[in-house]
């Protein structure tokens, strides 16, 4: 069962997170993210991760498949579990096809098999980063599409789910069992409601509201 996270600040600056049970490695990528200038924290295992990090900030995580008390498939588990959708990058030192694709059917961003150019990791790491900042400005542009709906009474409600169907006044008005005046007046409410000065917006919207 999915819980809610809380809403992480859009504009905060991500953060990358590295779960490796070899210490050296971490090290490593840890220099290696500070010599980039990106901001990095180190882990030994999933479950240190999991008590301390913030699995709501933006940014992704840098993680071993194999690590001995939980691999990263067992951590990537418990991220979903969470609610957390933060973009996954799985390092391995084997050539394991069978879990890379695990790993990519449960929504990694990237596998990397170690040795690996540190560039192949600074690109991974990029992607997985701007894939998150456009999640999280998607999710924050519904949230306020939602605020604005849920300022509309019920009867709003079904005019504007009718009207962005292609309905006329007076179709809208028949299917409704209402009148085509009543339709025109909730029509002119919902408009300045929903902030929208034209239909195309009010579909654009709507369509944001159905893919929650």
């Amino acid at each position: 069962m999915q819980h809610a996270l809380p809403k992480a600040d859009v504009s905060a600056e991500p953060i990358i997170y590295v779960v490796d049970d070899d210490e050296d490695m971490r090290e490593s990528l840890l220099d290696l993210f500070m010599v980039t200038k990106k901001r990095a924290s180190a882990f030994a295992n999933g479950p240190e991760f999991l008590r301390t990090a913030d699995i709501s900030a933006p940014g992704c995580l840098v993680v071993d498949l194999r690590m001995p008390g939980g691999t990263g498939l067992d951590l990537q588990r418990h991220l979903s579990l969470a609610g957390s959708r933060l973009p996954v990058i799985f390092l391995t030192a084997f050539a394991d096809v069978p879990a890379s694709v695990r790993a990519m059917k449960a929504g990694a961003t990237d596998f990397i098999t170690k040795p690996f150019a540190s560039q192949d990791l600074l690109d991974a790491v990029d992607h997985a980063i701007r894939l998150d900042s456009e999640r999280r400005k998607t999710d924050a542009e519904r949230d306020r599409i939602q605020a604005l709906a849920d300022t509309l009474t019920p009867r709003e409600k079904d005019v504007m789910f009718a009207v962005v169907t292609g309905l006329m006044n007076k179709q809208v008005a028949y299917q409704l069992g209402i009148s085509e005046m009543t339709v025109k007046l909730h029509r002119m409410s919902l408009m300045r409601k929903m902030q929208s000065r034209s239909l195309a917006d009010l579909v654009r919207k709507t369509e944001q509201l159905q893919r929650k």
